[in-house]
């Protein structure tokens, strides 16, 4: 978003509240990210179980993503992952890409 963690957070914050719902939910963030640019796209079930995040990155060398697991999301830019814990082998279920 080329913003600070602070600036973000209270964008979502506000959608949320704007929205009648927790910023935590899919619906909130990822209305903020719709305005913000991005699409979303879901994952072919061609093999739920197997294809994981390091998958992704390898199959998207470029551009920049979120992705979703139930219950998760995870930072991609240009075939990196960006997040708090090593969650490379988790299972994507949809993502978002920034739409240049």
């Amino acid at each position: 978003m080329n913003s600070d963690w602070d600036k973000v957070y209270m964008d979502i914050a506000l959608q949320g509240y704007m929205l009648h719902d927790m910023p935590s939910a899919n619906f909130v963030w990822g209305s903020y990210l719709h305005d913000k640019g991005f699409r979303r796209y879901v994952i072919p079930d061609t093999c739920p179980e197997c294809y994981t995040v390091i998958d992704f990155c390898n199959d998207n060398p470029q551009g920049k993503y979120l992705l979703a697991t139930g219950t998760h999301v995870i930072a991609v830019q240009d075939g990196n992952y960006y997040d708090a814990w090593d969650s490379g082998y988790e299972v994507p279920v949809y993502y978002w890409r920034k739409e240049e």
